[in-house]
């Protein structure tokens, strides 16, 4: 009998790999704590894996955690994207990366 597993990754999307997810989530667990966040979004394209959060689920995300591959080799593969569309951090360590999200955390608890 050929049994296929329940689930095959697309080798032609990008995805987050255990460990950035682990990071990630560590991260969005912080901010959903302090009462900021309150529901995420993952979306796994061709050429980016994107993380989107929010405030709320029926508004558009307050920052986007990305990984575009593509830009390994120049400014880095992660991304912290705000609102507005600017990029708050970008590199090649997703943890220091996202070390500029805990400046908001701390900035909001005061």
């Amino acid at each position: 009998m050929n049994a296929s597993p329940p689930f095959q990754a697309d080798p032609d999307r990008v995805v987050f790999d255990r460990k950035e997810l682990s990071l990630i989530l560590s991260t969005y667990g912080r901010f959903v704590a302090a009462g900021e966040w309150r529901d995420y979004g993952m979306s796994f394209l061709r050429d980016a894996a994107i993380f989107s959060v929010f405030r709320h689920s029926a508004e558009n995300p307050l920052y986007r955690i990305e990984k575009r591959p593509r830009l390994r080799a120049a400014q880095g593969a992660y991304a912290v994207i705000g609102m507005d569309g600017r990029v708050l951090k970008r590199g090649h360590d997703l943890e220091q990366v996202l070390k500029v999200l805990d400046r908001k955390l701390i900035r909001s608890v005061d």
